[in-house]
């Protein structure tokens, strides 16, 4: 149910799973509403639903496919699989690997697996399954096997020691924009608006309209494991004074 705006909270607190980065967003939050800054909530993809459906967060940035179960879910973009090995592996001469150069490579799945490849080509690891994938990088940096992740992760976790190739053919993941149904109100169409690249005018929310000539900066971010940004308020012009004559 939409709230009246003179009702709407000071703050919006949105959900960040690892590898989503939203500052091109936040740029546009800070300049249509830079009277309710913007709390960062990080989490793990384990976690998304979690700190959806407990009100830990207004809104989130989450990996999918997930249970959509009571919420409102805008896809955004779909993310390639690669395959991570070390730097000096074999696969590493080719710019795309077929599933099939998978099938004499060790194969390492951690318990926090984002691509659910059940079918996959490559051996199964002998051992016990890495807890993380911070775990599983340290067994492909020591040779062990090699670790299937969506592109954005393999950035987000870049060592010297490690590369990565797209693998064609492979199921691949997407992130969207999730809220709960009932928290439909015009802070979140706000957002929904800016990621859908609506301008200012064609949002469905009440957000402030930006001025001729914004100074904004990216918006005051309050986080909960990482350091904040910096809001900023744009200056109202001078009006100029008209000449007699």
């Amino acid at each position: 149910m939409n709230q009246p705006a003179s009702t709407l909270p000071s703050s919006f607190r949105l959900l960040l799973v690892p590898g989503v980065n939203p500052d091109r967003w936040l740029r546009v939050w800070a300049e249509r509403l830079p009277d309710h800054p913007v709390e960062l909530v990080h989490a793990e993809p384990r976690d998304q639903l979690a700190v959806l459906h407990e009100g830990r967060a207004d809104a989130g940035l989450v990996r999918l496919p997930t249970d959509r179960t009571g919420l409102q879910v805008v896809e955004l973009w779909t993310e390639r699989t690669v395959v991570v090995v070390p730097d000096d592996h074999v696969l590493t001469v080719v710019e795309e690997v077929d599933p099939a150069d998978l099938a004499d490579e060790t194969l390492l799945v951690p318990a926090d697996d984002l691509i659910g490849w059940s079918d996959a080509p490559g051996r199964p690891f002998a051992g016990e399954a890495p807890a993380t994938t911070a775990d599983a990088l340290d067994l492909v940096a020591a040779g062990t096997g090699v670790l299937l992740l969506p592109q954005s992760l393999a950035r987000l976790h870049h060592r010297k020691d490690l590369t990565y190739r797209p693998v064609r053919d492979a199921p691949q993941t997407s992130v969207g924009l999730a809220w709960l149904r009932w928290q439909d109100d015009d802070l979140v169409q706000e957002l929904v608006g800016i990621v859908r690249g609506r301008t200012a005018g064609s949002s469905r929310g009440r957000g402030e309209q930006p001025p001729a000539r914004s100074t904004a900066q990216p918006p005051r971010t309050v986080t909960r494991s990482r350091g904040s940004g910096e809001r900023s308020k744009a200056s109202r012009p001078r009006r100029g004074h008209r000449s007699g004559g």
